[in-house]
Formats: C-alpha cells, sequence, structure tokens
C-alpha cells in the first residue's frame, strides 16, 4: 500500500489539526485490534484459578478496555468523538510463550473508523492485567499490539496477513465470554 504524500492531521505549515470529517459519509465501521502480555506460568495459573489477589483479572480487564475504547477522544489528540455500537474485549491464555493474548472487537456507524477505539481496549486490558499482577509477577512484558482487520469507509478493507478472519476472531470471542 502506498504512504500518501500528506499527512492528513497536518496542516500546508505542518501543524497539528483535526481532520474535517463533515463530508464523509456514514458507513458501518468495524476495526479488530491484538496484543499479548508475556507473564510467568505461575502468573498464568493464578489468572485461570481467579487466585489474583485483586479479583478476577479477565473481568476488570474486559470493563477497563471496554471503557477506553469508549474515551479514546479525551486520550488521543485530535481523534473524534465516536458512538460506539459495540465492543468486545476477549482473553487467551497460552502456554508457549507463557502468556496472555488479548483482542478487542469495536464497531460504530459513521464517518470515520473505530481502528484507535480497537487499539486503545487492547492496549489498557493489557495494562490492567499488569496492575492486577504486578504484586506476583513484576517480569510481565506488554507488547505486539497490532491493527489485524478494519472494514468500512473509503479506505476499504484491511486484513493483516497471517491474523485469521474476522469472523473468526468474533466467534472466539463469543467462545471466550462464554466461559
Amino acid at each position: 500500500m502506498p504512504i500518501k504524500k500528506r499527512l492528513s492531521h497536518l496542516d500546508r505549515l505542518g501543524q497539528a489539526r483535526m481532520v474535517d470529517i463533515g463530508a464523509k459519509d456514514e458507513t458501518i465501521r468495524e476495526a479488530i485490534a491484538r496484543g499479548f502480555i508475556a507473564l510467568r506460568p505461575e502468573t498464568g495459573r493464578l489468572i485461570q484459578a481467579r487466585t489474583i489477589p485483586k479479583g478476577d483479572v479477565y473481568a476488570v480487564a474486559r470493563v477497563a478496555g471496554i471503557m477506553a475504547a469508549k474515551r479514546v477522544h479525551e486520550l488521543i489528540p485530535l481523534c473524534h468523538t465516536l458512538l460506539l455500537t459495540a465492543a468486545d474485549v476477549g482473553f487467551r491464555t497460552s502456554r508457549n510463550p507463557s502468556g496472555v493474548h488479548i483482542e478487542s472487537r469495536v464497531r460504530t456507524t459513521g464517518r470515520t473508523g473505530a481502528e484507535m477505539e480497537a487499539l486503545t481496549a487492547v492496549s489498557m486490558a493489557a495494562l490492567t492485567i499488569y496492575d492486577m499482577c504486578k504484586a506476583v509477577d513484576k517480569d510481565m512484558v506488554i507488547g505486539d499490539v497490532r491493527l489485524v482487520y478494519k472494514a468500512g469507509g473509503r479506505s476499504g478493507t484491511f486484513r493483516r496477513p497471517g491474523e485469521g478472519s474476522a469472523a473468526e476472531s468474533r466467534s472466539a470471542i463469543r467462545r471466550r465470554q462464554r466461559a
């Protein structure tokens, strides 16, 4: 994909500006992001057993991620306020490498995409896991936060190669939420 010659958040003088989206059509927008927090195997077992002293790590991290997705415009300069129609955050424990895979899916009907909301949800969920587990594991590492899918809008659909389909992601989140 070619790089645009001019960044849309900069004016002709290189000054930061908020992009005017008033002329854009409202469309259904969806974004999926993923990330990973590496942690000790013992920490993973404590999370699974729900014996971390601060409480149910996944429940709190899920709510934190959803709340963060709803407030991106307050956290990241120049982001537009979005009325989200859906926000999900799911988790999958991994043994090798030891850690937790995090995935968020955000939907809206609007004039701008939901990529930043999905990325922020994953980031905040990872930070919440770190906060809740730091008493038992200070070696945790948050990383690999990335956009894996986005649909809607003028630029069309983006799928990160090797990441699986959006439908697979949605069904995986639903399975994890039932667990």
